[in-house]
């Protein structure tokens, strides 16, 4: 990757009336088991760009372990091995079509099968970097440039590879504690390793710049997802353990969370390590500012995950088995976003501020002056009192059907009261015959939102068995994928034409 473009920040990119649509990478209908960024990306590329649209919106892009989240990623910089596409490495000459196809099995073409995955891909990345040049010029170039965040990702995965995967708490005292001539000599002597870990970082970033390069062609933006926390296993703790709240033995005092509501008696319980919020601010909240600026060369926007978390955030004490115990402490607010103003100027950020507001943390979004989030499918309590119901919005909102975290449109229908469902119906006007999924997506894109945003799957008219996640439940989630030919001029032709009546086609 090169070194930042000024566009991503100070170009101002197209916000008021817009639309998109949120898919993630790995939904992609490529045929070997999971989306990349090959062949089938740049189809839906193609897709948005006929059906009017200015944004595609993704999950994070990172490495994923145990659960298969990309909220809880080895590393906040690194490439998703996943997805490095086997047919630009077939046709870089590093593998052959019959290699592919007798190491890569898929039993269902429409769901991800991590396990599955994770025992062939890199059985394939391996024997396609077999064949690859390490004195490659571009390749070297990319390690230089990128040595603040790669070289510890490197290690980190390599040394986990040889511990067999474990957490790098339980790892020999020298490499937990990062005693630089035991790493010297780690890499000295498991160089291949480390340079298998590069090479895939390498190939993820040459195939992404070649993708956003596609995507520019046809003026289409990227919406990258941000979460507020890094998960405990990554390289991200492990190399800045004074970033965090940890004890003597680097692991957590304390963890993040959500507390009790009245969707949970226990509350939400993530396990992330917390921030040190006072060295980061005795340091200029570098760390923050090198993740927010590394995430812009990336992206075009960015959906900052857990916003309230910056204004207070729930601490648990680590160890609990639930939320309950928890408290809430002060965030870094306005110190944060301050010093990220005075770097970058003011930055394309979607502040998702769902979950347990305050008028504290209303105030504090609003002097970042981010865009807030409204979901559609929270509206329609009987009351008509929502500030979710469209006429309560103000123009400085990004208005979403629904999110990865929620039912689709078909689903929400087989969960919601009858009364929510037919003050949907009353407040929209929906008919059968336009169908409540169009009727929502009508509701959106004609509100007075900047940005109105819908799931791929809510397009496609799918139930809950295409849900992609469900908060608080380990298994089944992030599975879904798209199946091919489901991208049609019938539906892009829908898209575009609802799009053009709301004054919100890509200029």
């Amino acid at each position: 990757m090169a070194k930042l473009d000024e566009k991503y920040y100070f170009k101002k990119i197209k916000t008021d009336r817009a639309s998109g649509v949120l898919l993630h990478i790995s939904s992609l209908a490529d045929p070997y088991g999971i989306g990349t960024l090959g062949k089938k990306s740049r189809e839906f590329v193609k897709f948005l760009d006929d059906a009017g649209q200015t944004y595609w919106q993704m999950l994070p892009v990172g490495p994923t372990g145990y659960g298969d989240s990309p909220y809880q990623s080895f590393s906040t910089y690194a490439g998703n091995p996943y997805f490095v596409d086997l047919d630009i490495l077939k046709d870089l000459e590093l593998l052959t079509r019959e290699e592919i196809e007798n190491k890569i099995f898929v039993d269902n073409p429409e769901k991800a099968d991590f396990g599955r995955i994770y025992q062939e891909r890199f059985e394939v990345l391996r024997l396609a970097y077999s064949r690859f040049d390490i004195e490659n010029k571009d390749f070297k170039l990319f390690i230089e440039k990128n040595a603040k965040w790669l070289q510890d990702y490197v290690l980190f995965m390599s040394i986990k590879d040889y511990f067999h995967e474990v957490k790098w708490t339980e790892w020999p005292d020298e490499f937990k504690y990062r005693n630089q001539d035991a790493l010297a000599r780690f890499e000295e002597e498991n160089i291949e390793e480390v340079n298998f870990h590069r090479f895939i970082q390498f190939m993820f970033f040459e195939q992404w710049d070649d993708l956003k390069k596609y995507m520019k062609e046809y003026g289409i933006l990227t919406i990258g997802d941000l979460p507020i926390y890094v998960a405990e296993d990554s390289s991200d703790v492990w190399a800045n353990p004074e970033v965090f709240q940890l004890n003597d033995n680097l692991d957590p005092e304390f963890v993040g969370g959500c507390p009790p509501d009245a969707f949970s008696d226990d509350g939400q319980l993530w396990g992330n390590p917390i921030y040190n919020w006072d060295h980061l601010e005795e340091t200029g909240y570098q760390w923050w500012l090198d993740r927010i600026e590394w995430n812009f060369n990336i992206f075009d926007c960015i959906r900052l995950d857990h916003f309230r978390g910056f204004e207070s955030y729930w601490r648990i004490p680590a160890g609990d088995k639930t939320a309950k115990n928890g408290s809430w402490q002060p965030g870094p607010g306005m110190k944060l976003f301050g010093a990220l103003r005075e770097k970058f100027g003011d930055l394309p950020i979607i502040a998702e501020d769902l979950g347990y507001m305050t008028k504290e943390v209303y105030n504090f979004r609003m002097e970042t002056g981010f865009p807030s989030m409204k979901i559609l499918q929270f509206a329609f309590d009987p009351e008509c009192n929502s500030d979710y119901l469209p006429h309560n919005y103000d123009d400085n909102c990004v208005v979403y059907t629904g999110t990865h975290d929620n039912d689709t449109i078909i689903g929400w229908l087989e969960n919601a009261r009858f009364e929510e469902i037919e003050t949907a119906k009353k407040y929209l006007n929906i008919t059968d015959e336009e169908t409540f999924n169009w009727g929502l997506i009508r509701g959106a894109m004609t509100s007075v939102a900047k940005m109105a945003i819908f799931q791929m799957q809510d397009l496609l008219m799918l139930d809950n068995s295409t849900r992609m996640n469900n908060p608080g439940i380990l298994g089944g989630n992030w599975e879904w994928r798209m199946r091919d030919g489901a991208l049609n001029p019938y539906l892009s032709g829908r898209l575009r034409e609802l799009t053009r009546i709301s004054g919100r086609l890509k200029k």
